[in-house]
């Protein structure tokens, strides 16, 4: 068995059912497994699921028991030389793990890989290289200055992203949306630290099979991570879990620097906590002065489902454009910049690959139209905000 896909649910079926469809297709060729693990969801995931893959294995939880224990119980029963951890919230393309896996087998020291991952608008998340938080790392992102000189070697080194996105690259941590592991890594440094429930895992285990001497590589191939955006990095709730989790990864790796670095970041936080509040009281003012937005969609289409992305879209009183495509032809780039708020491609015509070089940007400081795709089987339109019907 050469590959064993672990990917750990909860209450997020329709974005699972596109990401399973685009693993399938990725395994072709390959001789793989796909693992589910069910974190007690109350949206019967596991039934509307199960029909539709009946070759997943699917291991279901009585409760959420968290992000590390999940992938361990599929960790333990798995059988592949490669282990992927991979969020539900996301698809990939179709040669990502065939790439990844001929990356592994031609680098021997290499213990893990992460990918090039998209935002929901095209654009790169940082989140896809990262540098090992020391105290001073993690407080210059906690405080902003990493954000304030991200290209510095000294004060970005958290995003890296001083490095070339395009390059195959050494890192230190690699993102838990996406981590492609080496079973003999595993095997030295053990299972994901079940301490930590949300945040933090993947910190704690890339960390330890830097120590354990192998060597952890970014790779740009490409994934989309829908959440990557929606989980805001200057909301109360993230800021309090990241702060926990590093909490965690210092009293186990960095001891002697834990009560400073629990007192400094914890001083950040109270400041960081009380601008957030005042910026979303600030925006929450705003947006009641304006008015509510129309959504327009560009649905492209060779017409095969076109009667359903129309229908989806009348139902939701969405204002849509049509781009008749022969052959699989793509539209023109330059409706990247129009007024639209998604461009939609019916999944059944248009290879994942394709989608996301299509999408994929360097200007995140310009507005662009958002990724939306029709996924067939379950006659839905997949967007930002979920699934629509």
């Amino acid at each position: 068995m050469k590959l064993s896909v672990i990917i750990v649910n909860y209450n997020v079926r329709y974005y699972l059912e596109q990401c399973l469809l685009s693993v399938e297709k990725a395994l072709c060729g390959v001789c793989g497994e796909v693992f589910v693990v069910d974190n007690n969801s109350s949206d019967d995931s596991v039934p509307y699921l199960r029909n539709k893959f009946p070759w997943v294995r699917y291991i279901e939880n009585m409760e959420n028991v968290g992000f590390s224990r999940a992938n361990n119980q599929a960790i333990r029963e798995s059988r592949g030389e490669y282990v992927l951890l991979l969020n539900p919230d996301t698809f990939v393309g179709e040669s990502t793990l065939r790439e990844c896996i001929d990356f592994m087998d031609s680098r021997p020291q290499a213990g893990m890989c992460g990918v090039g991952m998209l935002r929901i608008d095209g654009s790169f998340a940082p989140e896809s290289r990262r540098g090992v938080p020391t105290p001073f790392v993690a407080f210059c992102k906690m405080s902003g200055l990493g954000a304030i000189f991200p290209k510095s070697h000294i004060f970005g080194r958290y995003y890296m992203q001083y490095l070339n996105k395009y390059a195959i690259t050494p890192i230190e941590i690699v993102s838990g949306a996406f981590m492609f592991i080496r079973r003999s890594a595993l095997d030295k440094v053990g299972l994901l630290d079940e301490t930590f429930f949300m945040y933090g895992e993947d910190i704690d285990i890339s960390y330890r099979v830097l120590r354990a001497g192998f060597q952890n590589y970014y790779i740009p191939t490409q994934i989309l991570h829908y959440k990557g955006e929606s989980t805001k990095k200057d909301s109360i709730r993230y800021i309090n879990a990241f702060h926990k989790a590093m909490i965690i990864f210092f009293k186990k790796h960095f001891r002697h620097y834990s009560f400073l670095y629990s007192s400094i970041i914890t001083l950040v936080i109270i400041l960081k906590g009380l601008m957030t509040y005042i910026v979303q009281k600030m925006r929450a003012c705003r947006t009641s002065e304006v008015k509510v937005h129309r959504m327009k969609f560009l649905i492209v289409s060779d017409g095969r489902n076109l009667s359903d992305m129309k229908e989806i879209a009348e139902r939701h009183n969405f204002r849509y454009d049509i781009f008749h495509s022969r052959l699989g032809d793509m539209p023109s780039t330059d409706v990247l910049f129009r007024d639209y708020d998604y461009i939609v491609f019916d999944t059944s015509r248009y290879p994942y690959s394709a989608i996301l070089d299509f999408f994929r940007h360097d200007d995140p400081a310009r507005k662009r139209p958002l990724i939306a795709t029709y996924i067939p089987s379950s006659r839905s339109i997949m967007t930002f905000h979920g699934a629509l019907k």
